[in-house]
């Protein structure tokens, strides 16, 4: 049996680097990601172990191969802080001055349709609104309603479980849905992935006790259902994201970066990876492994003699968000599917986000949802809607949720951290300057779409919410500037 397939790992550098920007972003803003779902870390959270095998139970980052984390977040009180620092009672967003620093903003060379919605966060009102309640494609951001809609139906202390069961001398791999499982353990970095080399080592153990070395390998991958690609992505998309699988590692990605070659049948390479460190645990697999049924289902597998839990929901959807990755969000749509009840499938998804919204009260007639990584270009989402969801998040109003903490603390720094960096080219440009460190927001990108959502506080000490998007350009770069040109002037607002 081949070994399993070596694949480059990051700079644990870029970890410090990043971590680093963070903190001085954060102390710039005001907006230190404090509490259960984004403190900055100085402690590392225990390791625990679960069943008798004694295998870890969960290790503690988000961290895909080959991308340093913005962030260390780790276990909280029970009542996270405030992400947001409390507005005086007089501050406010004043319409009349917000309206006039954004028509100030240069559209000299942009084409395209513009959508753009602020709210004031301390009031929940829209303050400047164009296009406010149409449909919009949204691009990245729509994994903003992606991430809410999970965290609000599972909660960010949930778990996914990777699983092996036992019958016979036949094992059986099952997969959990865990985005972030990787294939080799990385003690460099922290925090670190749970991994398939931690599990077979689990696995070994438990089979030595039974007398046991040499077994077969069959793996199970129907916790998810339904196509693993979407039929409205391009072929061209391979690049940008794997064919979605309950059961994969390093999301499927060859060299372990995004984008990247993709392997064609992920929970086959997984298995194969899987057998591979069973052999180096003195365990032999006889044969190729196989698809097959674990006993029980894969929802609820029985025999199981090991298993290892992902990354608290929390800390993937803040890396999730942060480097804006397609492949996590794809998961966390299924699993949220399945937690409200649905296939874990596109159209489940597609419901449980729907449902959410719907429950939350900022579901806009004309929204269409039709994955969680916004890559289909048929979605459709108004900037009212964007807004308001960040606005729960944030912790102001009735419907103030603090369990999506996480969307807010996983959105990039202008400048600073994920898709925001300057080294990707944003905030650059001349105008832009006064929202470094200040704004922080998730970015959206396809060709000719551009969006950017998130918070930031203006010179005045009021709180802005805002969804900028437009569509149709065919001046990308102009665009993409446009945006940021507009958040900086929100940022310098004196209303």
């Amino acid at each position: 049996m081949a070994g399993p397939r070596v694949r480059r790992l990051g700079i644990a550098a870029g970890v410090l680097v990043a971590v680093a920007a963070l903190v001085v972003a954060g102390l710039l803003t005001g907006i230190v990601p404090t509490g259960r779902a984004g403190e900055i870390a100085g402690t590392r959270p225990s390791a625990t172990s679960t069943g008798a095998t004694g295998g870890p139970s969960a290790v503690a980052s988000g961290t895909p191969t080959g991308v340093p984390s913005p962030a260390l977040p780790s276990g909280g009180p029970d009542t996270p802080a405030p992400v947001l620092a409390p507005v005086s009672g007089d501050a406010g967003l004043d319409g009349s001055e917000l309206a006039d620093r954004i028509r100030s903003v240069s559209t000299k060379g942009l084409k395209g349709k513009v959508g753009i919605a602020v709210a004031d966060l301390a009031s929940g009102k829209v303050a400047w609104s164009q296009n406010g309640r149409t449909g919009f494609a949204p691009a990245s951001t729509t994994k903003l309603l992606t991430t809410t809609a999970a965290l609000d139906l599972l909660g960010p202390d949930h778990r996914f479980t990777t699983s092996v069961t036992l019958s016979g001398k036949r094992v059986v791999l099952v997969g959990g849905g865990d985005p972030y499982l990787a294939a080799k353990t990385d003690s460099s970095s922290y925090p670190a992935r749970p991994s398939l080399q931690q599990l077979a080592a689990s696995t070994a153990t438990a089979l030595k006790a039974r007398k046991l070395t040499t077994v077969s390998l069959g793996y199970d991958d129907s916790l998810f259902s339904g196509p693993s690609w979407n039929p409205k992505w391009p072929a061209t998309y391979s690049d940008q994201v794997s064919p979605i699988s309950a059961l994969w590692a390093d999301e499927g990605r060859v060299t372990g970066y995004s984008p990247g070659p993709r392997v064609s049948d992920p929970p086959l390479e997984a298995a194969k990876d899987f057998a591979g460190y069973l052999e180096k645990q003195g365990i032999e697999v006889t044969g190729t492994p196989s698809s097959a049924d674990a006993p029980g289902s894969a929802a609820a597998p029985t025999g199981v003699i090991a298993s290892i839990r992902s990354l608290p929901l929390s800390m993937i959807v803040e890396r999730l968000l942060t480097f804006s990755d397609n492949d996590a969000a794809e998961v966390v749509f299924r699993q949220a599917a399945l937690a409200a009840g649905q296939p874990g499938s596109f159209t489940g998804g597609q419901k449980a986000v729907h449902a959410t919204l719907v429950k939350l009260g900022v579901w806009v007639p004309g929204t269409v949802i039709w994955d969680g990584s916004g890559l289909t270009r048929q979605t459709r989402v108004a900037p009212d809607t964007m807004v308001k969801v960040i606005g729960i998040a944030a912790g102001e109003g009735t419907l103030a949720d603090p369990a999506l903490r996480p969307v807010l603390t996983g959105m990039p720094v202008a400048g600073a951290a994920g898709s925001l960096l300057q080294s990707h080219g944003r905030y650059v440009a001349s105008g832009t300057g006064a929202a470094l460190g200040l704004v922080r927001a998730k970015t959206g990108t396809l060709t000719g779409v551009h969006a950017l959502a998130g918070y930031v506080r203006t010179r005045s000490g009021a709180t802005a919410v805002f969804d900028l998007v437009i569509n149709d350009t065919t001046t990308d770069y102009a665009a993409e500037v446009y945006l940021q040109r507009v958040t900086a002037a929100i940022t310098g607002c004196g209303c």
